[in-house]
């Protein structure tokens, strides 16, 4: 098209220069001729020059304008740039979506060039790894993340991932190769799953533990009776101490039992009530007879009010702290059940004035089996299930478990409830 219009125009001039030729003289012709196609050259030359200088600067939509030939050439470049536009702009829009997708990522991401340098982390690797991805850009990652496991994992270009440990952080570390060179640097905070390991390993470990011993004892009395014979008095002490370690056994499978449907079950209803001070006066009297009149046992009870909740989970709670304070407290000791309304909700609590706990005890207390004094416990009859008992009970009550103690002066333990669990402060009971 554009060397049609040329050739037509040129003709052109040529036909015009011809007359003026015909009519002044071939001179004059000439001349009209030359100045005709150095007018055409030169109106090219400038529409040249403008694309050049936008050329050397592109600027988004400053496609310089044009006449004739010119403008639909122009025009072809004007659409072009605005449709590279779109696209640029649509590309960064999917890479600003990835982007943000990964930063939501709970996981750490790296990306790594063919050298390990750093190209891109999002936040979660940040705080993970400790990177500043503003400092630490193009930095080898081995220079930032120093330790030797790591290291010879980077070098050996392993699949499997590699662990880490640092101040309170367990972190598993992968790398997975893409595109031509690059690397992607996966990290996971595993903390809380190998906690949860752990207390797997501990648990299954603790209930072997626990029911071996009762069963060694009935396994060794049945012996004892097959094998020899015995007077009647002798049986019968012995079959005795038999039903006590295998009531002992029954004891823990029956809180075992518990806690899973506790840890299983949703939370508790709110939609029931529960009545508060003859809930307490039933706790006392079960004391009074755990204590066997060995104790004192007293009731505050500061504006009684209902509960919302589970009338039997409660109680099951809330009884194991009080056997707890009686089995804990020597003779002549006091344990005090108490009921108190805050503003933000209200406190049951079992005060008592036994031997105590020490303080680095007092953040594994509701941890299964878990016992400040193994023999004491058992010599009580506790299966050490009790208070995981209460933590969970009271969990699904949206309740707290809080505990005080000095060794030699006694604990408190308390059940926060929030105000919502209250039935005179919840109005759409």
């Amino acid at each position: 098209m554009i060397y049609r219009k040329t050739a037509l125009l040129l003709v052109a001039l040529a036909a015009l220069a011809a007359l003026a030729g015909l009519a002044a003289g071939a001179v004059a012709g000439w001349a009209l001729f030359a100045i005709s196609v150095t007018a055409v050259l030169a109106w090219h030359v400038r529409h040249l020059a403008r694309l050049e200088r936008w050329l050397a600067k592109p600027l988004p939509g400053k496609v310089p304008e044009g006449q004739g030939i010119w403008d639909e050439a122009l025009a072809a470049l004007h659409r072009l740039e605005r449709d590279t536009a779109r696209r640029e702009q649509t590309l960064a829009d999917a890479l600003a979506h990835m982007r943000r997708a990964v930063q939501a990522l709970p996981d750490g991401v790296v990306i790594l060039d063919s050298q390990n340098r750093i190209e891109w982390c999002n936040r979660t690797a940040e705080a993970q790894l400790q990177l500043d991805m503003r400092a630490d850009l193009g930095q080898s990652i081995a220079n930032l993340v120093r330790e030797p496991q790591f290291i010879e994992y980077l070098e050996s270009a392993g699949r499997d991932a590699v662990r880490i440990a640092r101040p309170g952080l367990a972190l598993s570390l992968q790398l997975i190769s893409f595109g031509q060179a690059q690397k992607m640097l996966l990290s996971r905070d595993v903390t809380q799953a190998e906690r949860v390991d752990t207390m797997r390993r501990d648990f299954v470990a603790n209930v072997s533990h626990e029911l071996r011993t009762p069963l060694t004892v009935l396994v060794g009395f049945l012996e004892t009776i097959h094998n020899l014979k015995l007077d009647p008095q002798r049986q019968r002490d012995y079959i005795g101490m038999m039903q006590d370690q295998a009531s002992r056994m029954q004891r823990i499978i029956e809180d075992l039992l518990t806690l899973s449907a506790l840890d299983s079950a949703p939370p508790a209803a709110a939609d029931k009530r529960i009545a508060v001070e003859p809930l307490l006066q039933r706790l006392r009297t079960d004391a009074e007879a755990l204590s066997s009149g060995k104790h004192t046992i007293r009731t505050q009870i500061e504006s009684p009010s209902d509960l919302l909740g589970m009338e039997t989970e409660l109680a099951s709670a809330f009884g194991n702290l009080v056997s707890n304070a009686i089995r804990y407290t020597p003779p002549g000791g006091t344990v005090t059940l108490a009921w108190r309304e805050t503003d933000d909700g209200a406190r049951f609590s079992v005060e008592d004035t036994g031997i105590g706990i020490e303080a680095e005890h007092i953040p594994r207390l509701t941890e299964r089996f878990y016992r400040v004094d193994r023999s004491r416990s058992r010599e009580t009859g506790g299966t050490g299930l009790g208070l995981a008992i209460a933590k969970h009970a009271l969990a699904r009550h949206e309740a707290s478990l809080e505990v005080e103690s000095q060794p030699g002066k006694g604990s408190r333990f308390s059940a926060r409830f929030p105000a919502r669990r209250l039935a005179s402060k919840n109005l759409t009971v």
